[in-house]
């Protein structure tokens, strides 16, 4: 499980400070795939970063499996990133080496392995491109492949080192929808064979409308959770009624506090920064003053 406990995050830059996290919370089941969207410079990678071990908190705890990360040492912090957690990003030049084949990529973060045998190495490298269907591309080099090609390879080798945390930023950014979809049918696929934890980070909402939870990242803070109501099956047959397999919900910080989004206030004809609350029947009557 992943606990966010009021997570703050300020970047120091020359004449000013930038908060990209403004106590955040959230918490992730284990094997749960789900999406995290939000405005550009809404804090949304920042996020993936911090749970990914490769930044830390300025302030507020995240716990991975009832341990702290903040506690840990720096090399503690690589295992962390070596052993528990797969990333995948937009760009191919991150995930692969040009150099290397397709199977050479997947085999290469074993190599950190020192007690695997080469020939175990080389039997999981291509039970991953099986898993991801690029079995017949094995001795082919990133330039050879389609941007898709590239990202499903990307995603054998974040796997590589079978961890239980993979986090996606912006997977499917370079592609078309077409194989956006093959992607998320991956991911999805994956979740169900390896019980593995996946949390994406995107712009595409018909992607983020698949998961079964959706996170919405606002000024640094999570603004509402949307809820998938049916199977993936039934969403597939429903696929342009989105309003009637979702259910949205506003989140409520550990001060208390709740977000509305701009569609919101738009809706209620709220334009100024004082509004009238009551409670009515037990129900939270929020109006314009």
């Amino acid at each position: 499980m992943i606990q966010c406990d009021s997570l703050v995050k300020i970047y120091e830059m020359e004449q000013h400070k930038v908060m990209a996290l403004e106590g955040l919370d959230l918490t992730i089941e284990d094997g749960e795939m789900m999406a995290i969207i939000g405005k550009s410079g809404s804090g949304k990678s920042t996020l993936l970063n911090i749970i990914g071990g490769l930044e830390t908190p300025t302030a507020g705890i995240l716990m991975v499996d009832g341990k702290d990360l903040s506690s840990y040492t720096e090399k503690e912090l690589v295992l962390y990133r070596r052993d528990k957690v797969g990333f995948v990003w937009q760009k191919s030049v991150r995930n692969l080496f040009s150099y290397l084949t397709a199977l050479e990529n997947i085999e290469a973060p074993m190599q950190f392995h020192p007690g695997t045998s080469a020939r175990e190495k080389r039997k999981r490298a291509r039970d991953l491109l099986k898993a991801v269907g690029m079995e017949a591309h094995a001795d082919k080099f990133p330039s050879q492949l389609s941007g898709g090609e590239q990202q499903r390879i990307a995603i054998a080798v974040a796997l590589s080192n079978q961890p239980s945390i993979l986090l996606a930023d912006e997977p499917t950014g370079a592609v078309d929808t077409k194989t956006a979809n093959q992607i998320f049918e991956l991911f999805h696929k994956l979740n169900e064979e390896f019980k593995i934890t996946i949390i994406i980070v995107t712009h595409d909402m018909a992607l983020a409308d698949k998961v079964e939870r959706t996170v919405l990242i606002s000024d640094g803070k999570i603004s509402t959770e949307k809820i998938r109501k049916v199977s993936l099956e039934e969403l597939q047959c429903l696929a342009s009624a989105a309003e009637f397999t979702h259910e949205e919900y506003s989140v409520l910080d550990k001060a208390h506090r709740l977000q509305l989004t701009e569609e919101m206030l738009e809706e209620a004809g709220i334009d100024s920064n004082k509004v009238r609350i009551e409670v009515q029947d037990g129900k939270i009557l929020i109006q314009k003053e």
